[in-house]
């Protein structure tokens, strides 16, 4: 019997890797002595990183996606966090904007040389739509990390000036619903987005309460279930025959989701909306500037906004329905 803490047949073996454990030892030390060194140098190389690279570091940096917003909102830290690809991609458009014009008119060569020239540059953006120009303020607010309201006021969003799918565009000419039919009929069933339609399968078909319902992960990583409607067996028959397999092989970029997804909503609001004559004043939502004069149930707005993906009723007020 032996009486040694490790057995007999390991010892010899433990012995032998000891050269190399010291070795890697070695090596794990070196590498950090190295990393250390350099940091002067890390610093003066990202200095001469291009105002594209430099905006593109930064945005990176912010990037959380998959992670909860409305959790981080209720921290309070939103601001300091990029949640989806799709804003993401939005904002390094806009802030590249930015220091294209900034080196072009100032000759700047890093994100801090730009700061200054922010209010300057917004001004020669006020040709531009009120939404345009305020997500230009809300990317470079977001690239500095500030708020939008530490620039020079930007023109008032109307729901007027909002022209997206609104009216026809150059796409309408190229997409055929016809031809589509179907793609068409499950976005106005199922109110999804554009990435969420491309996305879907057959498995994340629902059935509860006697409702059809589809489990979609959205914007911020958000699960929501959505209820379909509409053309219920259309949807119901697509999503079983994909089974595991995405719904669609591909999704044309000139079908306007975004129009489909506001087809949706009005339906959906209107399938729950009470005369808002008999409700009371707290259960009223009435729409202001432009649309004064314009009363919605806020009980439907909630099951429509909830559906959608949205967490607050001003936003289809805004942007999706239809007074």
């Amino acid at each position: 019997m032996w009486l040694s803490p490790t057995p007999p047949q390991f010892q010899k073996a433990n012995f032998k890797l000891l050269p190399s454990i010291f070795w890697l030892h070695f090596l794990y030390l070196f590498c950090w002595w190295c990393l250390y060194r350099l940091g002067g140098g890390l610093l003066s190389i990202k200095n001469k990183v291009s105002l594209i690279g430099q905006v593109k570091f930064a945005l990176d940096d912010k990037l959380k996606i998959g992670h909860s917003k409305h959790q981080d909102k209720k921290l309070g830290i939103t601001n300091d966090y990029i949640y989806s690809w799709s804003t993401y991609k939005a904002y390094l458009k806009h802030c590249c904007y930015f220091v294209k014009w900034c080196k072009l008119n100032h000759k700047c060569k890093t994100l801090d040389d730009c700061k200054p020239y922010i209010n300057e540059y917004l001004k020669t953006r006020f040709h531009l739509s009120p939404y345009t120009i305020k997500l230009e303020a809300c990317s470079i607010a977001k690239l500095y990390g500030c708020s939008s309201y530490d620039f020079i006021p930007t023109p008032k969003r109307h729901r007027a000036n909002i022209t997206r799918s609104r009216g026809s565009a150059k796409r309408d000419k190229i997409f055929s619903e016809e031809k589509n039919k179907e793609l068409v009929t499950f976005c106005r069933s199922t109110g999804l987005r554009r990435r969420e339609v491309t996305h879907i399968r057959g498995n994340q078909l629902i059935f509860k309460d006697g409702n059809y319902y589809l489990g979609v992960k959205g914007k911020g990583g958000r699960y929501r279930e959505s209820l379909i409607i509409g053309d219920v067996n259309l949807v119901v028959n697509m999503m079983k025959s994909a089974g595991d397999n995405k719904v669609f092989k591909s999704v044309s970029t000139n079908a306007d989701i975004h129009s489909y997804r506001a087809d949706y909503c009005n339906s959906l609001y209107n399938m729950f909306a009470r005369d808002v004559k008999t409700l009371p004043k707290s259960e009223v939502y009435c729409c202001r500037n432009d649309l004064a004069g314009v009363w919605y149930d806020k009980k439907a707005m909630l099951i429509a906004s909830h559906n959608l993906g949205h967490n607050r009723i001003s936003v289809i007020a805004e942007h999706y329905l239809r007074a």
